[in-house]
């Protein structure tokens, strides 16, 4: 057994207990939002693993990225699509939704990069992609359709507003593919959620809703809460992420996304006892079928000389 093949092994293993964490985060955002306004949620998740990955920025003596101007405004895109607007959208529709259909509708996000990627970088769609793109709308039409007076109820607009938060993370995706050419990805990590973090809390001072200490610190459950989702979920999760796709590549590493929605939807039964259907089961398999179509790669078969 080489070196290699047991660091890339190693790492697997990490990569699928990250994914659990991240399931779990679902959960622990939903038990938030009893305690926390929602933009309150996402700006004290990002405070903590923004001042989390300033700590680990300088216990690896990482030096601050010197940016272009362009990078600079490309930055601050990445920041207000995958922090400002993803937390916002993702701590609303929670708020409205259920975990365990945030926990599916998640499952689409390597297929919304799969199909924002081709778009931006002019990669052929073929009808694989194609069909992935069809399924995984049907398990999301799926889920959304299953509550009683679907459309647009609290629970609808929910789940729409989670998926608008799939498609802005997805979107961010897209411009990091194009810094981590010339940044570390570590130190694109620290710049985009120190800028989200900045435009998070500037957001929530300014809001309608006066702040007060109750507000803030609501109890130390609540704060248990935000702690591991700030600093275990987010900035440990990312960093396990950014070292996977170093190690065994993006494409591989992707893959591993399809873990979030079982343990999300596992999570989201065991601790805050949601019922599971058939509309639920039938939507999970739409979407990481969808999601399977949309980012496997396609065969190529070898041309045999007549």
């Amino acid at each position: 057994m080489t070196t290699q093949y047991r660091q890339s092994t190693a790492v697997q293993g990490v990569l699928i207990g990250a994914m659990a964490v991240w399931g779990l985060n679902v959960t622990a955002v939903k038990l938030l939002t009893e305690s926390f306004e929602p933009t309150v949620i996402a700006a004290l998740r990002m405070v903590v693993a923004c001042a989390a990955l300033t700590a680990i920025m300088l216990w690896k003596r990482c030096g601050m990225p010197v940016l272009t101007w362009r990078q600079f405004i490309a930055m601050i895109v990445c920041a207000a699509l995958m922090v400002y607007v993803n937390q916002i959208l993702f701590a609303e529709g929670l708020q409205r939704s259920t975990a365990t259909n945030c926990a599916l509708i998640m499952a689409l996000s390597p297929l919304a990069s799969t199909l924002l990627a081709a778009v931006a970088f002019h990669e052929r769609l073929t009808m694989q992609r194609m069909c992935g793109v069809a399924l995984g709308f049907s398990g999301v039409a799926a889920v959304v359709l299953s509550h009683p007076g679907a459309g647009m109820s609290s629970a609808g607009a929910g789940d729409l507003m989670l998926f608008a938060a799939v498609v802005s993370f997805a979107a961010g995706g897209v411009i990091i593919q194009k810094l981590s050419r010339q940044l570390h990805p570590l130190s694109i990590s620290w710049a985009i959620y120190l800028i989200g973090t900045v435009l998070l809390v500037g957001h929530t001072v300014i809001g309608p809703t006066a702040l007060n200490a109750a507000m803030l610190f609501p109890g130390w459950r609540a704060w248990s809460l935000v702690l591991f989702s700030g600093i275990v979920a987010t900035a440990v999760g990312n960093l396990i992420w950014n070292r996977a796709i170093a190690t065994i590549g993006v494409a591989r590493t992707a893959v591993f996304l399809y873990w979030v929605p079982v343990f999300g939807v596992a999570f989201a039964a065991l601790l805050l006892g949601e019922a599971l259907t058939l509309w639920h089961l039938a939507g999970f398999v739409a979407v990481i079928a969808g999601t399977y179509l949309g980012t496997r790669q396609p065969t190529v078969m070898p041309v045999v000389a007549p």
